[in-house]
């Protein structure tokens, strides 16, 4: 898996890039829902194998969870604009294991889980399988893995919002003034 904060700093581009209004809620649900599927890490202690489809990178990665999750959010919490809500939750949560393919080690992402089971990388495969627990994260095999979510997450993300950012720029600049 990406750390914690390659897959957060995806969460809140997401939501910085597509809801013009940057609710905070919205910000802060988006950053969430990024690390929301490594919550299956509990089946470990609960004896539920890694390959098993409730196991790690498994249904909690799938595109249905990220889908079923959007709803939920966007019935519930979702306050004017539910298509925005859906939009930015769906995408966040389904960047897990996007970015979770992209990464060194694993056994791979159950994208189409429950409908097939098979796992899943992509070709690209740059980004440093994180270590799980804080404990093993805070070593040098972590700061392996921070370098490469800078290289492949941090960067390609800044310049997202920095585009984003001078766009808005530009066109409440040169725009507004008409």
């Amino acid at each position: 898996m990406a750390s914690i904060f390659g897959h957060a700093v995806v969460g809140f581009t997401l939501a910085k890039v597509i809801d013009k209004h940057h609710a905070k809620w919205l910000i802060i649900f988006a950053v969430f829902s990024t690390i929301l599927p490594d919550f299956d890490v509990i089946g470990f202690k609960l004896g539920i194998p890694y390959a098993h489809p409730m196991g790690h990178r498994g249904f909690s990665h799938s595109i249905l969870f990220s889908i079923i999750w959007g709803l939920i959010l966007m019935f519930t919490i979702g306050r004017k604009n539910k298509l925005i809500w859906f939009c930015v939750i769906f995408l966040s949560t389904l960047s897990h294991g996007v970015l979770d393919a992209m990464t060194s080690g694993g056994k791979g992402v159950g994208f189409f889980i429950p409908f097939n089971n098979s796992r899943f990388f992509f070709p690209f495969r740059g980004i440093q399988v994180s270590p799980i627990g804080v404990k093993n994260f805070f070593s040098e095999w972590g700061l392996k893995v921070l370098f490469s979510e800078f290289k492949y997450i941090f960067i390609p993300s800044s310049f997202v919002l920095a585009v984003r950012f001078l766009s808005c720029w530009a066109k409440d600049t040169f725009y507004s003034k008409n």
